[in-house]
């Protein structure tokens, strides 16, 4: 109750006020204090940060420099087959640019509000990870010459090549092998080098095909089989491959290969019969009516003479052959010529002019050829690949020569004529049955005493692994032996076959 007076009123005591204050300070203090941390780390970069993959968070950026530097410059492991192979990024051009990616880290760093950034922190609020992507280069040209010279020249397996059966026209199918993907490997590598982890490349090997042998196989082995019927005279060959242009050209004799530059003039024979079919479908422009193509069919499936005089005759009643001569010429078949009408042999056309030709110039060698009708085994290969070529598209030499004279169509109908030679002998009885052989054969037997000199075979084969021009010529001094060089024949035929054929490939 209050009956009049002054109420007193008790003042605070001195420590009830300091209380306060001391809070106060303890706060600035210590806020004070977490600044000063939180300044300091602010220089370095921040937590869950990374740079190229790599994490730098809490490290100054020496510090992160040299975690970048250790970490791709570290080997990349090569694995390739069995072999394990280390390849130091340094060798094929690899560079970090790490002041461009510090750059990027310190905008990062630096870019973000002071004090949120400070009122995260204090408050232990972890900012979510920044990554700076990697900066670096490579030269691919570096790593390709060390892929091909340091990898894939040491460790691939190469295919082995078919090989001859010795004592056979046979081959033993080649082996394949395995070649680097050099392309695949590339990219794999590339990769590994930008990767702070994974840095180990399986590299990848394709499977290369066994190959067909080599040309100068064929040669030897064509060699053998000469050397195998013990033919004593001399043999030339010629043999084009048409897909991709390849030629085998030798001459050859008693163990010894001859010359062929200029090459060997041989009597042509029949097969001079194949430039006569030329020249008549040039002079009937391609075009031969029905008794043309009788007398062509007569020259050519039955081999008979009088059918290519009629021809001839038809061309120049006089001059015929010579214009045969003249279109071999056009042709740029310098060693190809015929002199003469075939006639009878009993009873021989006259000579109508006497040709000398860098082939029957030789002084070295001679198989005494016949003046009226001479070739060689380059000429009569090279007429027959001409002839190919025209029936295939339309094109070549035969096209050239003869403008608005020859097509296709009339190219085609002379490899279909050719066709039509069908002994079963010499070229033809060495290939499987069912093989097309267009082909011109031919031999020369003396009419007195009946002994044979020459024995020739031109002919386009066509075969599942590949089309060819093969001519043989043969020409022995003494005697040839029918069964022995027909049977020679057959075998370099069947070898051929062979070798663009082999079992499995």
């Amino acid at each position: 109750m209050f009956f009049g007076g002054r109420l007193k009123v008790r003042k605070p005591s001195f420590l009830l006020r300091l209380v306060p204050l001391v809070f106060i300070s303890t706060a600035i203090v210590l806020t004070a204090i977490q600044l000063v941390q939180y300044s300091a780390r602010r220089a370095d970069y921040p937590p869950q940060m990374t740079i190229g993959g790599v994490y730098v968070g809490g490290l100054d950026p020496q510090a992160a420099t040299q975690r970048l530097f250790q970490v791709y410059s570290s080997p990349i492991e090569l694995r390739y087959g069995e072999a394990v192979i280390q390849l130091d990024p340094n060798l094929v051009g690899f560079s970090l640019d790490a002041e461009a990616m510090l750059a990027a880290a310190d905008i990062q760093r630096t870019g973000a509000s002071f004090w949120g950034g400070f009122w995260d922190y204090l408050w232990n609020r972890r900012a979510p990870g920044s990554d700076v992507p990697l900066v670096s280069s490579i030269s691919e040209d570096r790593l390709r010459t060390y892929l091909q010279q340091e990898i894939s020249s040491r460790y691939d397996l190469p295919p082995l090549p078919a090989q001859p059966i010795p004592g056979s026209t046979d081959f033993l199918p080649g082996q394949p092998g395995q070649v680097l993907d050099i392309d695949r490997a590339v990219i794999s590598i590339q990769d590994a080098m930008r990767s702070p982890s994974n840095r180990t490349v399986v590299l990848s090997a394709q499977n290369s095909a066994a190959g067909r042998p080599t040309i100068e196989t064929l040669k030897l082995l064509v060699q053998s089989l000469i050397d195998r019927e013990e033919f004593t005279g001399i043999v030339g060959f010629y043999l084009l491959e048409l897909s991709s242009g390849e030629e085998l050209h030798f001459g050859y004799q008693a163990g010894q290969y001859l010359s062929v530059n200029p090459d060997i003039a041989f009597t042509a024979a029949s097969t001079i019969k194949i430039p006569v079919m030329v020249s008549a479908f040039v002079h009937n422009n391609g075009k031969p009516d029905q008794a043309t193509l009788t007398l062509l069919t007569e020259m050519i499936k039955q081999s008979e003479n009088p059918p290519a005089d009629a021809l001839m005759r038809t061309i120049d009643p006089v001059r015929g052959p010579l214009v045969v001569s003249e279109d071999m010429l056009k042709l740029q078949l310098q060693n190809t010529f015929l002199a003469g009408f075939f006639c009878d042999i009993y009873n021989p056309c006259p000579l109508l002019q006497r040709f000398n030709t860098p082939a029957n110039q030789r002084t070295d060698i001679t198989t005494n050829p016949d003046a009226y009708s001479q070739t060689t085994t380059s000429d009569m290969g090279m007429l027959l690949g001409d002839l190919y070529q025209c029936a295939q598209n339309g094109g070549g030499a035969l096209v050239v020569a003869f403008p608005g004279q020859l097509d296709q169509n009339a190219c085609q109908q002379m490899v279909d004529l050719l066709e039509e030679d069908k002994i079963g002998v010499l070229i033809q009885a060495g290939v499987p049955e069912g093989t097309t052989v267009a082909h011109k054969h031919g031999w020369v037997t003396d009419p007195g005493s009946g002994i044979m000199y020459n024995v020739s075979d031109a002919a386009i084969v066509y075969t599942p692994g590949g089309n060819y021009i093969l001519t043989i010529f043969t020409y022995d001094s003494n005697q040839i032996i029918w069964d022995q060089v027909s049977r020679m024949f057959s075998e370099i035929s069947r070898a051929v076959y062979n070798y663009f054929n082999i079992p499995g490939q």
